[in-house]
């Protein structure tokens, strides 16, 4: 996840990846699906200067989540839900992937005056009651591996009621051998607190020798790793594809968390299927005995208000916009107690029970799904 400068989300790949690129178009061609499963996800696209319109998103969901403290804002801080806060230390990250939830945000990088007042927040009164984890996000975090410390001392000083230390990232399929004995050095910092890395991977070709390496030796350190994967128009909207890579999950030891449907992010239509598509999906994939059922996703929808899983009863109506509205169980009171700033966005109202309705904008299973075929 990563910034935008002047607002131009410009491409960015590691040398790491330009070797993958090159390595699948001489053994399987550029019109492969093994080469379109890579270049779809990081070449930018013209179809990117194609906006959807209504119900694109600048930014990956519409509340307000920002914190004060002492009177003042917290910078790279967010709060959605009780047990969780969210700290994004850089926005920079090894490469863009091209439906980036947080694409068109500002670069910046937090200094360690915001650092610590964000581990003083976390343990402040009546926080401390309520926070019991941290997600470490960005950008990436394990691309700023020193501030990445800094946090970890701070957290331990100010807020031991902080009992496990998430971190997005995508390094082991970006950037393998940032995997170092450093990090790992920095990440064993953490205890006595839990470590859990979150990544992302969405195509069994992302699983190389090397990113596998990378993921156990992270393992060395962490005591859970688990995947997130966003459902990508031509990249992984099959039941061969999804049942190969959940496979490779349950071998390497990472927890299937999340099929993400990809969020509506201004000029990414292109990337996104309907929402019925990945229902389609995930009924394959959960009743049909395809692959064991210990390998199986939560298929969810990030909504203006925070993530919703889709099943039974979630799902109660279309309108003319081709937006769904989703039954959640967030409240408004919930929302103000954990942040009085908050505000309910225009997509989301309480039904009669004071439970938030949210609309959500759906994809389309038509139109293209485009890579830049341009020699590397």
């Amino acid at each position: 996840m990563a910034g935008a400068k002047a607002a131009v989300f410009r491409e960015k790949l590691t040398g790491y990846l330009r070797a993958q690129l090159s390595r699948l178009e001489a053994a399987h061609g550029r019109d492969s699906a093994e080469y379109r499963a890579l270049a779809l996800q990081y070449a930018k696209s013209p179809l990117e200067d194609r906006h959807a319109g209504r119900g694109e998103r600048e930014r990956h969901y519409e509340s307000e989540v920002h914190i004060h403290y002492d009177g003042k804002p917290l910078r790279g801080v967010e709060r959605l839900y009780r047990r969780t806060i969210l700290i994004e230390p850089t926005t920079v990250c090894a490469a863009h992937c091209r439906w980036c939830l947080r694409g068109q945000y500002p670069l910046f990088s937090l200094s360690e005056d915001d650092i610590v007042r964000a581990a003083r927040y976390c343990g402040s009164a009546p926080v401390r009651d309520d926070l019991r984890e941290i997600l470490i996000t960005g950008g990436d975090p394990l691309m700023v591996p020193q501030r990445l410390e800094f946090i970890f001392t701070q957290l331990r000083a100010h807020a031991p009621n902080i009992l496990i230390y998430r971190i997005g990232t995508r390094v082991p399929v970006q950037d393998p051998e940032r995997v170092s004995k450093d990090l790992l050095g920095i990440l064993r910092a953490a205890a006595p607190a839990k470590i859990e890395i979150g990544t992302q991977v969405n195509h069994p070709s992302e699983l190389t020798p090397e990113a596998r390496q990378a993921y156990a030796a992270l393992y060395e350190v962490a005591f859970k790793i688990y995947d997130q994967t966003v459902l990508l128009k031509g990249v992984n909207d099959s039941v061969d594809v999804l049942s190969r890579l959940y496979d490779d999950f349950r071998y390497m030891g990472i927890e299937a968390h999340y099929l993400f449907h990809c969020i509506p992010m201004k000029g990414m239509a292109h990337h996104r299927t309907s929402v019925r598509r990945g229902l389609e999906l995930m009924q394959d994939l959960t009743s049909s005995g395809a692959f064991s059922g210990r390998a199986k996703p939560m298929y969810t929808v990030m909504t203006d208000i925070g993530k919703v899983s889709l099943y039974h009863g979630v799902i109660l109506e279309r309108n003319e916009d081709d937006e769904v509205l989703l039954q959640t169980r967030y409240r408004v009171e919930d929302f103000k107690r954990r942040n009085p700033s908050w505000k309910a966005p225009a997509s989301a109202q309480p039904d009669k029970d004071g439970t938030l309705r949210v609309w959500y904008p759906d994809g389309a299973d038509d139109g293209p799904a485009e890579a830049a075929h341009e020699k590397r």
